[in-house]
């Protein structure tokens, strides 16, 4: 076995929890950000959502199975969320108007899984008038005018949950006497209506199984209207799931973004209450919702943020922001860079002064299944190798990846075929952002690969990296 390494570089209404439904939640920055980050082919979020390559949850490290499918009713591992949020610390102070639901006992998490098919893009396709079949290229689907951007453009992450972004014009000029083809169509002085937007959305969303998620259709930018989803998933709301559909004044659908696959089910975890959630917020402490005041607060929150009363240090002076509602639902965080639906409790926030209230998400899992990141160990995780070069005794694979791991390579070889396996080791303590970049690791083999095929640990050919990518040995 040879291997090399890569460093890395440096409304509180129902008792179960269940409101009224509550406004949007901005879903406009999670849209264009998944239109961003997949612009560039799909790489920055397949970084954040790329499986081990194997099916499995990788070789090691606390926390990753805590997704895995399926419940046998036993005790759940460790949850590992990737940057579990921390308290306030006092700076804010989150105060109910009026009590808090129970919400439920326990409730599963929601993982993506699986890979995104060409049926499934070639459905969203057609919702989006795209004509053709979808063309896999590296690690997404393309459709449309990829090479010269000169029309519609779709882009499908392959690896679940098949994050997707949809572009009909190009940035550019409006003048059509300049080219063929128009970047950008003339535009009205009026976006179209919000039962126009919807109809025109309705396709697209039933395309990607939303056809009866929440909508919001009130969001205008110049001349588009923005329809948001928010897909209910196990009978629970969600929030940072969102699909973006933006209809051009010509009631046509003009850009998008969301995901392809609904998530599954996975293991079942004991919640907390909004209260002792709430208190969590606050103080980093459950225990303190029972024994003082919403908040987590042994007295009254002062409004004035006087000092010598209320939470934190004498002399602090605090933010407080009211809770007006809150919901049982799911929360979009990751674990190990992999998308999950995290049982979490919804909380509708207005801050003083604040003309529109927001929401503040925190999970609700009880903390004893939810490690800090600073005491989990290393982790591991298998990384699909995209493609190889040969050139005599040395192999060269390529891979996608974050820029704050480890990564190292090892071939194991047969008369027929030699497995490559690539490793990612990661810091769960360690901040990073999500970027992803794309590695090359060489092993050197004991004689020429020849004929071989080159697999990976599943089993499956890793293609040639492109032409001449099988280069004779030196002095042949």
């Amino acid at each position: 076995m040879n291997s090399e390494r890569a460093d890395d570089h440096d409304g509180t209404d129902a008792g179960d929890g269940r409101a009224a439904r509550r406004p949007h939640r901005g879903a406009l920055t999670a849209s264009v950000a998944a239109a961003v980050l997949l612009a560039g082919g799909g790489g920055a979020y397949l970084a954040a959502t790329a499986s081990d390559g194997s099916g499995g949850s990788g070789a090691s490290g606390g926390g990753t199975a805590s997704a895995a499918p399926g419940d046998d009713g036993g005790t759940p591992p460790p949850l590992a969320l990737d940057g579990y949020p921390a308290p306030s610390g006092g700076a804010v102070v989150y105060r109910a108007r009026g009590a808090l639901p129970d919400g439920p006992d326990a409730a599963p998490v929601y993982r993506a899984a699986g890979e995104v098919t060409k049926e499934e893009v070639a459905r969203l396709a057609r919702a989006l008038g795209l004509d053709g079949a979808p063309v896999a290229r590296g690690t997404a689907w393309t459709m449309g005018a990829v090479k010269d951007g000169s029309g519609p453009v779709l882009r499908v992450a392959r690896q679940a949950p098949g994050t997707w972004s949809f572009q009909r014009y190009a940035p550019g000029t409006d003048d059509c006497a300049k080219g063929p083809v128009c970047a950008v169509p003339p535009t009205a002085a009026d976006p179209v209506g919000e039962a126009t937007a919807r109809k025109a959305a309705a396709p697209v969303l039933a395309a990607v199984g939303q056809g009866d998620a929440d909508l919001d259709a009130g969001q205008v930018i110049g001349a588009h209207r923005v329809v948001n989803a928010d897909p209910e998933v196990g009978g629970l709301p969600t929030d940072g799931w969102t699909t973006g559909v933006t209809v051009g004044a010509g009631g046509e659908v003009v850009a998008g973004s969301g995901r392809v696959k609904a998530p599954v089910k996975g293991d079942t975890y004991p919640v907390l209450s909004a209260a002792k959630t709430l208190a969590l917020m606050n103080t980093g402490d459950a225990g303190a919702a029972p024994k003082a005041g919403i908040g987590g607060c042994a007295s009254p929150v002062p409004l004035d943020g006087r000092p010598g009363a209320g939470c934190g240090p004498a002399g602090a002076r605090k933010e407080t922001v009211t809770v007006e509602r809150a919901e049982f639902g799911l929360a979009a965080q990751t674990v190990r860079g992999r998308p999950v639906l995290v049982p979490s409790w919804l909380f509708e926030t207005r801050a003083p002064g604040a003309r529109a209230g927001s929401t503040v998400t925190h999970p609700a899992v009880d903390p004893e299944y939810l490690p800090s990141p600073a005491a989990r160990p290393s982790e591991q995780r298998k990384v699909k190798a995209t493609g190889y070069t040969a050139a005599g005794r040395e192999l060269t694979v390529t891979f996608t990846g974050g820029v704050c791991a480890r990564y190292d390579a090892q071939a194991d070889e047969g008369a027929d075929e030699v497995t490559v396996t690539v490793t990612e080791t990661s810091d769960p303590g360690k901040v990073c952002v999500l970027i992803a970049e794309e590695y090359e690791l060489t092993v050197r083999l004991a004689k020429p690969l020849g004929d071989r095929a080159v697999v990976g640990p599943d089993g499956e050919r890793v293609p040639p990296a492109g032409r001449g990518a099988r280069l004779p040995e030196p002095g042949r």
